[in-house]
């Protein structure tokens, strides 16, 4: 399939720059997979979708502030470092802004050098391996010192951090938030148990992977960025009684449903794993995991338009998108939601 057949028009107007003050306020676009029926509602509308015996589940990591502003130690040139994933110890992959002056062996310093990060590896596209020192805990020196990694294409400042954080938010560890969780209260996921339904946790620590365009031509050469995952055994446990009473289980979000979609098409079982994904969802892919999605609405021609195209039609979510357009829903990290199922 070409990369062309998953483009839509947006306006740059929809692109929601600031999250709304109320998480559930949202709006909710209801598209049937397998008619390509769509609805208008707002999120809270969303437990009319849920039945006795169902399990919703969440991606429980949490958002590292992690663009840190500091010098390089040899000059006092200002330098930006967004740290991306933990390789081991102390080592993390990061993207360096200017990358193209730090060097093996150069040491960069962050709040009077409260952390400092020494290049080890030189890698492609503005990355490095930095090894960082600190005083203390890393996190606490993050949170002190970073801000919140926000997608390249909102331009606003984002006032307050837990905003760009689930409600359920645990494992640190994320470039970026699982936004399609955003909507969720804690108030509604009370509401979602009482009418019988199961809540079950995964993590997958997000990349910045996910805001990257896909640069070929045919979806067959793109190659993914890996994520770190996790099941629990209660989690496992939860979702292989769910399949066995003929239960469905759904998604929240894309980062979810790539954790389900690994492990069950690895084993077929859900169990207690941990690793790295690079699974590629694209029209033709078999679901095995899951039931119903929950979601944001995403960039034209990226990966995460096709795995939601894979798991309805390609031609139903571009109509479903076209609409979402002309109703003006928001775009994107802080923006409305869909449900298909």
């Amino acid at each position: 399939m070409n990369i062309e057949e998953f483009d839509y028009e947006l306006p740059e107007s929809l692109i929601a720059q600031t999250p709304l003050k109320q998480r559930d306020q949202s709006r909710l676009l209801y598209l049937n997979r397998e008619t390509g029926e769509t609805e208008d509602l707002h999120f809270k509308d969303i437990t009319r979708f849920f039945k006795p015996g169902d399990t919703l589940v969440l991606n429980d990591t949490r958002v590292m502030p992690a663009r840190l502003f500091g010098i390089k130690e040899e000059t006092n040139a200002k330098v930006e470092m967004l740290m991306l994933t933990q390789i081991e110890g102390d080592d993390w992959e990061v993207l360096l802004k200017p990358a193209k002056r730090i060097k093996l062996g150069q040491t960069l310093s962050f709040g009077e050098g409260k952390i400092k990060a020494t290049c080890i590896k030189e890698l492609d596209q503005g990355g490095r391996v930095m090894r960082l020192s600190y005083e203390g805990i890393l996190q606490e020196r993050l949170d002190e010192l970073g801000e919140m990694p926000l997608p390249p294409y909102i331009k606003e400042r984002l006032d307050e951090k837990e905003r760009y954080q689930t409600v359920y938010a645990k494992a640190a560890g994320s470039a970026a938030a699982p936004t399609a969780g955003l909507h969720f209260t804690d108030e509604l996921l009370e509401d979602i148990q009482k009418q019988g339904v199961q809540i079950a946790f995964v993590t997958l620590h997000v990349g910045l992977g996910t805001f990257r365009p896909v640069s070929v031509d045919h979806i067959d050469d793109h190659e993914m960025h890996s994520e770190y995952y996790q099941m629990s055994q209660e989690t496992a446990d939860i979702l292989n009684e769910t399949k066995a009473a003929g239960h469905r289980i759904i998604s929240v979000g894309t980062t979810s449903t790539r954790t389900l979609e690994t492990i069950r098409t690895q084993f077929d079982t859900f169990k207690a794993t941990s690793g790295w994904t690079d699974i590629f969802i694209y029209p033709g892919f078999e679901f095995k995991a899951i039931d119903g999605l929950i979601t944001n609405f995403h960039l034209p021609k990226s990966t995460l338009v096709m795995l939601v195209s894979a798991f309805s039609s390609r031609q139903f979510v571009l109509s479903a998108y076209r609409h979402a357009v002309a109703e003006k829903y928001r775009f994107f990290s802080f923006g409305d939601a869909m449900i298909i199922i």
